[in-house]
């Protein structure tokens, strides 16, 4: 059995040089070593950066997929990879043999396009939030799903040149769900693996300032791109319901609905929607694409 070559991209604005010093180590420490690990700064110069790894500082602010597309554009053309691990800057592998367990996963399997991590915080705690499925009362119950989580995963280097890269004008917030949706489309394999762990901070996506602009119209975006017509006002429908009974506060409100009428509005990508079969799948899995 042939072992595919890992490569390793992360994405940094340069705010969390502790945590990314604490994470380069922690790739550096794993028993299968990367073949090349890249660091894209996100409108940073990384210029304090001492570890071995490849240096990509842009001058703009690509957005989390947009950067991240400049690592795996380069490891793509290289030729040097058969597999990419994406990290958080704030994450850490808190074990050595996660690049190894990667490995076997993939060589098993040559279906399979993305590897999800199960993401914990410093108490080994995972959130709901975090599992990616709808009953994620048990974070420890590996398997086959419809989703994954950007702050660890890996991906098949194959899969990635079927179906090309995260959605960059997305710029922050559901372009996991697009890359997903294309490789179930193309009948590719997600599997979460609990046993894989990367440790995160406990956060609220709320945070960012542009968290309820851009969550309402990049559901929009997707929607237009990837469903069938017949679909897109149920998951639109669902989700502002959702949205609705979650708001707690009016200036969200207020950038909650100006996002979803940009999403309406502004050119979204080209529209590739997904098969029927592909929804079918997706709801055998234990989530159609309406929620």
């Amino acid at each position: 059995m042939s072992l595919p070559r890992i490569g390793v991209v992360i994405v940094t604005m340069g705010t969390r040089p502790r945590e990314l010093e604490a994470l380069l180590a922690s790739v550096e420490k794993q028993d299968v070593p990367a073949t090349r690990v890249v660091l894209v700064g996100n409108a940073t110069p990384l210029t304090e950066i001492a570890a071995d790894v490849t240096k990509i500082p842009l001058e703009e602010n690509l957005g989390c997929p947009g950067g991240r597309n400049v690592g795996l554009k380069m490891l793509r053309e290289s030729g040097e990879v058969d597999v990419v691990i994406e990290l958080d800057d704030d994450g850490l592998l808190i074990t050595d043999d996660v690049f190894r367990k990667v490995q076997h996963l993939f060589a098993e399997d040559p279906k399979l396009g993305i590897i999800g991590f199960r993401v914990a915080d410093e108490n080994g705690h995972t959130e709901r939030r975090w599992v990616p499925r709808l009953r994620a009362d048990d974070p420890m119950r590996r398997g086959l799903v419809t989703a994954f989580l950007g702050g660890g995963h890996a991906f098949s280097m194959p899969m990635l040149r079927q179906i090309d890269l995260w959605p960059a004008e997305f710029f922050f917030g559901h372009e996991e769900s697009d890359l997903a949706w294309r490789a179930l489309d193309a009948g590719w394999k997600i599997l979460y693996e609990p046993e894989l762990v990367l440790q995160h901070p406990k956060t609220s996506p709320a945070r960012h300032a542009v968290y309820y602009r851009f969550t309402a119209r990049n559901r929009v975006w997707l929607a237009r791109r990837r469903l069938p017509i017949p679909l897109i006002p149920v998951y639109l429908g669902v989700w502002i319901l959702l949205a609705m009974m979650r708001m707690r506060s009016l200036t969200g409100l207020k950038a909650w609905w100006g996002g979803f009428i940009e999403g309406t509005r502004k050119p979204c990508g080209p529209r590739e929607p997904m098969k029927w079969r592909t929804v079918w799948r997706m709801t055998r899995l234990g989530r159609p694409p309406i929620l």
